[in-house]
């Protein structure tokens, strides 16, 4: 294992000619990939490994289907975004030199809402449904809901505080995705309403039976009934699945079991399937995807014959050689090994334990500047992270350098709510005239409304002491609310304490009302908080930590923070799962600690497991030149002292010649040190 020190410093896709005839296609194509287009008669299974060129294989078996002579009409090409099936289509007609637009399929909603058109009557679904979009299905909930009795606060049927309209779509859309019962769908993704179980199937019922009484269906309507026409209607299966002689599927490890039903059924006549797909990628089953569909398409197809697509066109053969050890952990797993024939050798993937979170946000800064001026552009350069919270800390490091970035897969730190409402409290210790700090907190406070919040703000601009808003004169109903907030800060303002301390005195003030406040997913927010806390660690005072924040304006989103050089892309900030599919000259992965990724909720079970590894794994095949995977020793918990963190245990037994360690030191404390192996050996 290379070993290195690192100095902080101390301010810390190509496309081919029309003209191709069927012979050229293997010119263009690795063997497997010939493999893959070619094999076009029975099932076929291709497990296409991460960079090794998926969308090619599947663009050029269409183009040598359609030059093959098989009619456009009779080909299904289902994918999980529209733009997608275009791109391939355009990409395939180009290859074959004749139009490919007669092609079916699209995405999969897409394509059952055609059936559903012109066969929904079979089933007694009225020819004129109208198809519900996410915001009319939880008006539709809402409505069943009201009627039977059940409201969002002080209803007849339940003194329990009930999910609000959004929460119930969730939970219903979850069951019906993973075809679980409500009871399982409940205890996965909202666990806090196991208590309303009951009540909460009453309405789901309630929802069914107004849709089909209305001739309305919504989004996961639109396979299931797909799949009732098909099981129910042995005429219109065989119609339909004898007019399709070729099916492909792209994405497969993505689809659910609804969706695997249909693929099986549409292709019953002629046999003649090919899904394309990763089981080392397999990441979305919080979305209802189900990962045991890959596995189970040689038992769904007996006769299925496997393509495996290993050679990689991405990353180096270093990269290559950890992300391989990575995912050599997973206990079920199709038997892969990714490699390449030109990127060989390259820089060693990095493995960077910091002292703590706030050195390991200085890293990250300091190296993205020092590769940005060797030459790399900061839009090919990404931060990857767990959690969308667990990018706070550097957030604010890179506002302080000024550097430009954009963030996918949640908010920033200072566009969530209940952190701006938690930062509230802060600013008015700060500055107790600010009349929208009060106004925010004050309309936290039962039944104070807009113009209540409006009355005390009037009188707090003229008040010797606005902390006691308990003397503002307002409604006496409203009394013991504001004594408690008064309380509050008179405590925080004659105790001579630390921010942290103060901090957490707000936090046990503020999370009631918090849960108040969010109800429905109370639990994510309060574990944002905890986070939040762990950040105000670094800080010595209020006001430095108001200064931070207060670089990247609250009203600014990420693409608008200020480039440093004209026209400058900025660089990207992601969740794991937000960067699937995508791919960086340079990838950082931030808290590589074991309690995050593999996620403490997930150690339990060896599936949710495997998936937290493939996760990871997904998370580090995202590279191409530069890797760096990072976390902090030294962790910092709410209401506690500081303790060690531990690494992911995914890294523990990863071969030491895969990987270099870097030691972070600050400057002037030590010389740079060179690797114990050259880098481009």
């Amino acid at each position: 294992m290379p070993v290195r020190t690192f100095v902080l410093s101390s301010d810390s896709l190509s496309g081919a000619s029309s003209d191709l005839s069927l012979e050229k296609y293997e010119k263009d194509l690795n063997a497997s990939q010939w493999e893959a287009v070619r094999t076009t008669e029975g099932a076929v299974l291709t497990i296409a490994g991460a960079g090794t060129g998926k969308t090619k294989t599947l663009t050029y078996r269409v183009a040598y289907l359609i030059e093959s002579g098989i009619p456009a009409s009779t080909i299904l090409l289902l994918t999980f975004t529209r733009r997608a099936a275009e791109e391939m289509l355009n990409r395939a007609t180009s290859l074959a030199g004749v139009p490919c637009s007669q092609i079916l399929g699209g995405t999969f909603h897409a394509y059952a809402l055609k059936l559903l058109r012109q066969y929904g009557t079979d089933i007694k679904l009225a020819d004129n449904f109208t198809v519900l979009d996410q915001s009319d299905a939880e008006d539709v909930i809402e409505l069943v809901r009201t009627a039977l009795g059940y409201h969002k606060k002080g209803n007849a049927v339940t003194e329990k505080r009930f999910p609000k309209k959004s929460t119930l779509y969730s939970i219903i859309s979850a069951a019906v995705n993973r075809n679980v019962p409500i009871e399982t769908a409940i205890e996965h993704t909202y666990p806090h309403f196991l208590s309303l179980t009951d009540d909460i199937k009453k309405i789901a019922q309630a929802y069914q039976n107004y849709k089909r009484t209305n001739a309305l269906v919504d989004y996961d309507d639109l396979l299931t009934l797909s799949v009732e026409l098909l099981t129910e209607k042995t005429d219109v299966r065989t119609r339909i699945s004898g007019a399709i002689r070729y099916i492909m599927v792209d994405e497969y490890q993505d689809t659910n079991l609804v969706q695997a039903q249909l693929i099986k059924l549409l292709s019953e006549v002629h046999g003649n399937v090919m899904v394309v797909g990763d089981d080392a990628q397999s990441i979305y089953a919080f979305r209802g995807a189900n990962y045991r569909n890959i596995f189970d398409f040689p038992k769904q197809f007996p006769n299925c014959r496997i393509i495996k697509l290993e050679e990689n066109y991405r990353s180096t053969e270093r990269i290559l050689d950890l992300t391989n050890a990575v995912i050599a952990q997973a206990k079920e797993k199709f038997a892969k090994r990714l490699y390449t024939t030109t990127k060989l050798g390259g820089e060693y993937p990095a493995i960077v334990p910091a002292q703590d979170e706030r050195m390991q946000s200085k890293f990250v800064a300091q190296r993205i500047l020092e590769l940005r001026e060797e030459g790399l552009e900061l839009h090919q350069m990404a931060v990857l992270m767990r959690n969308s919270r667990d990018s706070f800390d550097l957030e604010l490091e890179l506002r302080k350098r000024n550097i430009p970035f954009v963030k996918y897969g949640g908010q920033k730190i200072t566009e969530a709510a209940h952190i701006k409402d938690f930062v509230a409290y802060l600013k008015l210790l700060h500055n107790p005239k600010d009349v929208l700090s009060w106004n925010r907190i004050l309309k936290l406070l039962r039944g104070i409304g807009p113009k209540t919040a409006q009355e005390v703000s009037e009188w707090i601009k003229t008040a010797p002491n606005p902390y006691r808003v308990d003397t503002s004169g307002v409604s006496p109903k409203y009394l013991e609310s504001l004594r408690k907030l008064a309380e509050l800060f008179t405590a925080l303002t004659t105790s001579n304490t630390t921010l942290t301390d103060k901090a957490e005195r707000i936090y046990d003030y503020y999370l009631p009302l918090m849960r108040e406040q969010y109800f429905d997913d109370y639990p994510k927010r309060q574990k944002d908080l905890e986070n939040f806390l762990t950040i105000l660690v670094n800080y010595s005072s209020i006001e430095a930590l108001l200064t931070d924040l207060a670089l990247d304006p609250i009203d600014l989103s990420a693409m608008e923070t200020k480039a440093t050089q004209k026209d400058e892309s900025p660089l990207v900030l992601s969740t794991i799962h937000s960067a699937k599919g995508l791919e960086w000259e340079a990838v950082f992965l931030i808290n590589a600690l074991d309690g995050i990724i593999p996620s403490r909720y997930a150690v339990s079970s060896a599936e949710e497991l495997d998936e937290e590894l493939r996760l990871l794994y997904v998370a580090l095949t995202r590279a191409k030149k530069y890797l760096y995977i990072l976390y902090p020793i030294v962790c910092a918990g709410l209401g506690q002292e500081a303790y060690f963190g531990n690494p992911s245990r995914f890294l523990m037994d990863l071969p030491e010649e895969s990987y270099e360690k870097i030691v972070l030191v600050k400057a002037g404390s030590a010389p740079r040190i060179a690797p114990t192996k050259n880098q481009n050996e």
